[in-house]
């Protein structure tokens, strides 16, 4: 992977094909054409655990009717200011759908599969909950 600057404080690069555009705010001198850094590894983590999630669900023939993932991250006030505790609500809405399973499901994407989830708790304090949603 590389990165190019574009002007100001955009810079540009490509992921698995897709182009990404990450800018500032304009009060440091960007133009908002994208996403700040930081905000992509809140990103980051939540695509990789709900796909794990999503998958295992459909292997033990959980189905659900949504699925959604909010974070709830602690930024330090010091420099280099960077992220001390993400907390993770997995939210579920569906008919009868078993706990336990869906316990298993986040807990073998947070524990065994997911590598952002691996290499951030080495970091950051990493929590989570499930909420079965009517």
């Amino acid at each position: 992977m590389s990165g190019e600057w574009i002007d100001g404080m955009a810079f540009g690069t490509e992921v698995n094909g897709h182009e990404l555009i990450m800018d500032a705010d304009g009060s440091v001198g960007g133009q908002d054409r994208g996403p700040r850094p930081k905000p992509l590894m809140e990103a980051a983590l939540m695509g990789c655990t709900a796909m794990d999630v999503i998958s295992i669900l459909k292997k033990m023939r959980v189905e659900v009717d949504s699925f959604r993932i909010d974070i709830e991250s602690e930024l330090t006030e010091e420099h280099p200011k960077h992220y001390s505790h993400m907390h993770l609500i997995y939210r579920f809405k569906g008919k009868d759908l078993p706990m336990e399973k869906l316990e298993k499901a986040v807990n073998l994407s947070q524990d065994r599969y997911c590598g952002v989830s691996y290499i951030y708790r080495q970091a950051m304090k990493l929590t989570h909950e499930i909420v079965i949603e009517d």
